[in-house]
């Protein structure tokens, strides 16, 4: 007869290797304390980099954007419209000078013909107004609705330099 046999037919169970039991990870309130800094150390620094590249961006567009050479125009919220070169913009004001602006005039009494003869529109110099400002215009960003580069080729520049040609008359 078999040991082996003998042995297990007395039906004693078989030896269990024994099982280190796993150890038990207890979170101490200071490791959680950092985790939680860590983690809101993170949000604020990404928040702070978000919004450092969105002004950067903002910055930028607008900076790139102007061709300095160039005349812009520059459309305002009361529908008013400047024609000048941007000389500063920051995120509060744009700063405009050699200004100019149309000039709508009518006739008093209308002739007889049709109604669109009666408004003759001219392009005015700041400065010459009763007031007398100087030629530089600081425009609130909130009051502009958007701005264009001008073509030399177009009527607005030319009309510009026949003016500033013409010694300004």
């Amino acid at each position: 007869m078999d040991v082996r046999r003998t042995i297990n037919d007395n039906n004693a169970p078989e030896p269990q290797p024994v099982r280190a039991a796993a150890p038990v990870r207890r979170t101490s309130d200071t490791s959680m304390l950092n985790r939680v800094v860590a983690v809101l150390f993170g949000v604020v620094a990404l928040g702070v980099l978000i919004w450092l590249g969105a002004r950067a961006y903002g910055s930028l567009t607008a900076d790139n954007a102007v061709k300095s050479k160039q005349f812009q125009a520059v459309f305002l919220t009361n529908g008013q419209v400047y024609f000048g070169k941007f000389t500063q913009i920051n995120s509060s004001y744009v700063k405009l000078t050699d200004i100019y602006y149309l000039q709508v005039q009518q006739t008093v009494q209308p002739s007889s013909s049709s109604s669109n003869n009666n408004q003759q529109v001219s392009l005015a110099k700041l400065g010459g107004e009763l007031h007398g400002p100087e030629d530089e215009m600081f425009i609130s960003r909130d009051q502009v609705l958007f701005w264009e580069n001008l073509k030399n080729s177009g009527k607005v520049v030319q009309a510009i330099d026949k003016y500033q040609s013409s010694g300004g008359q």
